[in-house]
């Protein structure tokens, strides 16, 4: 089981906005598992939490990523920002997908580069 959180690296944010922003996607995808998909949730938890950074480079891609995320059913969750520091508001800048089984996130995510 893992988890798999995708940046947008065209919106050019600092370490600590990115981190802040990953963290939203993760824990609010993770609340999404934990109350659809308990089995899943329970088995990443039990299993270490696995985390994979990835980047794509636009707001499209992340947008393809989530339409192919939802069609397979898998717990997701799309960050868009208030606009307080770095972004303008409502910008999105990041997705997650699971917690889930491996096989199912890397048919979404497995041809994308580390963060």
């Amino acid at each position: 089981m893992k988890q798999a959180i995708v940046v947008r690296s065209d919106l050019k944010m600092g370490k600590g906005k990115v981190a802040a922003q990953v963290a939203h996607a993760s824990l609010s995808a993770a609340e999404i598992a934990r109350q659809r998909k308990p089995g899943w949730y329970e088995g990443w938890k039990e299993g270490g939490q696995a985390k994979i950074v990835l980047k794509v480079e636009t707001e499209n891609l992340l947008m393809e990523l989530f339409r192919k995320a939802k069609s397979a059913g898998l717990p997701l969750s799309l960050v868009e920002d208030r606009g307080l520091t770095q972004v303008e508001p409502g910008t999105v800048t990041c997705l997650a997908v699971g917690p889930g089984p491996e096989a199912e996130i890397d048919g979404v995510t497995g041809k994308l580069k580390l963060l």
